[in-house]
């Protein structure tokens, strides 16, 4: 294979796990709204309540966004990936333990943080990576279809992990 090739391929494959990244962030939105009804159930949240397991998320990713994108400047994209990767994971793994309304919420707001670490250190790494102009537009429309697919894919998956085992998962 020539060195042309290969580097190309690396190049398309840190892209994908990149992109699992951002189908993380989008998909933890969308498959959340699905899941709010048997939230409420199950955790016994009022429903005038209900709405900040979604809006802590919303707020607190939106909110440290700016500052997420400046750690990577300060701190390196890989480094803020990583650990906006790892807080997001196991903040995902703590949410399916939650026993209160506000355990949840608060978790739902950690989340988010870690996800406003993971976004621009990630799309900031594409950029990086694919310097030629059309190599860079084929990554961003991908990027973006990986975004849309996350979120219709969050509701298809939402639906089923909620009605055949639990919003927990």
């Amino acid at each position: 294979m020539p060195a042309d090739a290969a580097e190309q391929r690396r190049k398309w494959l840190i892209f994908l796990l990149l992109a699992i990244a951002q189908f993380m962030v989008v998909l933890d939105v969308s498959i959340t709204n699905i899941a709010l009804p048997a939230i409420m159930q199950d955790l016994g949240f009022a429903p005038n309540a209900l709405q900040w397991v979604l809006t802590a998320y919303a707020l607190s990713f939106g909110g440290f966004l700016l500052f997420g994108g400046r750690a990577s400047d300060l701190f390196g994209r890989k480094r803020m990936l990583l650990i906006g990767i790892s807080t997001f994971t196991l903040v995902s793994l703590l949410i399916g333990f939650s026993v209160s309304p506000l355990m949840l919420i608060v978790l739902r707001a950690l989340q988010g943080i870690a996800a406003a670490l993971m976004t621009p250190a990630a799309l900031s790494i594409v950029l990086v990576l694919f310097e030629e102009q059309s190599a860079r537009n084929q990554a961003l429309g991908f990027w973006s279809l990986v975004a849309t697919g996350g979120a219709a894919a969050g509701l298809l998956l939402g639906g089923a992990l909620t009605q055949y085992l639990s919003w927990r998962w």
